[in-house]
């Protein structure tokens, strides 16, 4: 698996995951919450070894702290999860501090990979990774 990294308003990312955002199936795993991209973030993308996306992780450039936020993987698969989180991890200014609206779901994947909850919510927790891992 590949990941790549992609600004928001770039071409090659509305040819990625047009078809996935747009897609109805898709939009319910995301409890039917719009997908939503700016100048502002920084898209992972994962693609497997036929150049087909298997996940994808937005991360917003806020002025407290980078957000992730409307992410998806593939059939929940962890190793995805991982993935993207460590190309995250490995960007400068995300290197100490992420913030992460968290499916509840993909909770113990996130704890994993160095997130703690600090607040929880019926379908999400609010997470943040402070470079421990």
């Amino acid at each position: 698996m590949e990941i790549i990294n992609i600004n928001g308003t770039d071409r090659k990312l509305y040819e990625l995951v047009a078809p996935l955002v747009m897609n109805p199936a898709i939009l319910r795993q995301n409890n039917n919450y719009p997908f939503k991209t700016s100048r502002r973030h920084r898209w992972f993308i994962a693609l497997d070894n036929d150049s087909n996306v298997a996940g994808f992780l937005p991360v917003r450039n806020t002025t407290g702290r980078p957000y992730i936020d409307n992410y998806y993987v593939r059939g929940d698969r962890e190793d995805t999860i991982e993935m993207l989180l460590d190309a995250a991890k490995k960007e400068p200014e995300y290197e100490r501090t992420l913030t992460a609206l968290v499916h509840k779901r993909h909770v113990i994947a996130f704890e994993k990979n160095g997130f703690s909850t600090f607040l929880e919510w019926k379908n999400y927790h609010k997470m943040d990774y402070n470079g421990k891992t």
